[in-house]
């Protein structure tokens, strides 16, 4: 039997158990620590304080710490694994972070408030000090509403087949409880609550008509913010909150990008961004102080495991990484349990792999003509997941080139790259690269995590002139409506 050890984390006061030698980067990012250089120690974010315990540091790890200007309590988290219990001080809920690690700059005020990023797959609230910014607690779900599909034309399906009145209660009883749950550890009133959400999951919580999103050119007419009391939602809520779900930017572009907006700055920056997010409808933008285009695509269910035979989360018991070496694959299993399947940053992985050693061609085709791959025991990549991921990939990489060629820039005029999405931390960028999803050099990109929640917070702390301004310069386009996708969609389903 696996002998397990404890892991205290402060100032949550939870505590938590895993199997002895669990990295700590498999458990410490479903707690909102982030892990922007991709577990290489080099950028510091994911620093830990510990209280209690002992966690060992080799070489580099030292000499990174002292670069970081950090004492022997110290540690980077993306170094080490849990092998005895621990009580750690979790530093990255002081502060407010955004992609270029400068705090974000805010008039404190009086109360709590509450971010919550409601996603069509996860759900997660923190509750926020007004008067400093410190995340005080945060909590984490399933989003209901899965039982009605996994992707977003599952879910307004059956809210056209008359479920609509039963998704909205689901998802505002889980929300209620989970603001419960926050309120139970930390007793105190809420001022306001902010939420940030995908078109599909603001028309559902707000009981707007779903219609308009169902059929081309998905346009809705009402995208705007909405505004609540807590008796409108039924919620038993200490205080008197004010509770804003944010307007939605177009069809499948809701205020969960708005949020990424924010985060990223790229709409006061002279220099063009781009920001890709990677979760279950998969979402990219591009732009500048000026102008700021968004697209959605079709690739977020493979990234998310919901068409790969084997796909699932980013949870325990997920391939999160392979690597090649002595001529096998070597797997990571997040949580260091016996694998269940594979996640997006594995099927990644798995890819950049198959094709360096040309297991597969450049047509996606096995080469030794059998259906399936073996990656580690018990997980299999088999022809139809590939086929899968050329699809999702292509969705990527050709929404790119549409919005490059819509405003009229290359590449090159690209400063910064910013990945969102759940399995940001696991990913290889070499190997992003490698398989085509993302065509430009690895030092312009950056991984951000949940940007839909930074900027959440960061609404916590504007009025609405602040989203107004950011959304006056910000349209959407329907990339199947452009004329030359499809020729740049089947061109970028090779593998090169």
């Amino acid at each position: 039997m696996n002998k397990k050890v404890s892991i205290s984390l402060q100032p949550l006061g939870k505590t938590i158990e895993v199997i002895k030698d669990t990295p700590l980067i498999d458990v410490l990012h479903e707690f909102g620590v982030e892990f922007p250089c991709g577990g290489k120690g080099t950028c510091g974010a994911c620093k830990i304080k510990i209280l209690k315990g002992d966690l060992a540091i080799d070489r580099v790890e030292k000499e990174r710490l002292q670069k970081l200007k950090l004492g022997p309590e110290w540690r980077l988290a993306c170094f080490c694994s849990a092998n005895t219990n621990l009580t750690l001080e979790i530093t990255q809920f002081e502060n407010i972070i955004l992609a270029d690690n400068s705090a974000f700059e805010f008039s404190p005020e009086e109360g709590y408030g509450i971010a919550v990023d409601l996603g069509t797959t996860t759900l997660v609230a923190q509750l926020v000090d007004l008067s400093n910014g410190h995340i005080i607690d945060s909590v984490s779900d399933v989003n209901p509403q899965v039982k009605y599909g996994g992707d977003l034309i599952a879910r307004i399906q059956a809210c056209l087949d008359g479920k609509q009145q039963e998704m909205q209660k689901l998802i505002r009883v889980k929300i209620a409880k989970m603001i419960a749950q926050l309120e139970k550890n930390h007793p105190v009133e809420f001022a306001k609550i902010e939420l940030v959400g995908n078109t599909a999951m603001h028309h559902i919580f707000c009981g707007l008509d779903v219609q308009p999103l169902s059929f081309y050119p998905f346009e809705s007419p009402v995208l705007g913010v909405q505004t609540f009391t807590a008796e409108d939602l039924d919620w038993q809520l200490p205080g008197s909150p004010e509770i804003r779900f944010h307007a939605s930017i177009g069809s499948f572009v809701g205020s969960d990008i708005l949020a990424g907006i924010a985060a990223t700055k790229m709409a006061e920056k002279e220099a063009y961004s781009l920001l890709i997010d990677l979760g279950t409808n998969g979402e990219i933008v591009l732009g500048n102080k000026k102008q700021i285009i968004c697209a959605s695509t079709a690739a977020g269910p493979a990234f998310e495991g919901a068409k790969i035979n084997q796909g699932m989360r980013a949870t325990t018991g997920a391939v999160s990484s392979l690597k090649f070496k002595d001529g096998k694959i070597e797997a990571h299993v997040i949580g260091n349990v016996e694998a269940k399947g594979i996640c997006g940053s594995g099927l990644i992985d798995a890819m950049a792999i198959l094709l360096e050693e040309q297991k597969i061609g450049l047509f996606g085709e096995i080469n030794s003509g059998e259906e399936a791959i073996e990656l580690t025991p018990g997980v299999q990549l088999q022809q139809s997941d590939i086929r899968e991921f050329q699809l999702a990939k292509a969705a990527i990489a050709a929404g790119v080139q549409i919005l490059l060629n819509t405003l009229n820039i290359s590449k090159s005029d690209v400063e910064k790259v910013f990945i969102a999405g759940g399995f940001g931390n696991f990913l290889n960028l070499k190997n992003v690269i490698r398989t085509g999803l993302l065509e430009c050099e690895e030092a312009k990109i950056t991984k951000l995590g949940n940007t839909a929640l930074i900027g959440a917070k960061m609404f916590l702390f504007q009025d609405e002139n602040y989203t107004q301004e950011i959304l006056s310069k910000t349209s959407h386009i329907n990339l199947e409506g452009d004329g030359t996708f499809q020729d740049i969609y089947i061109e970028k389903m090779m593998l090169l």
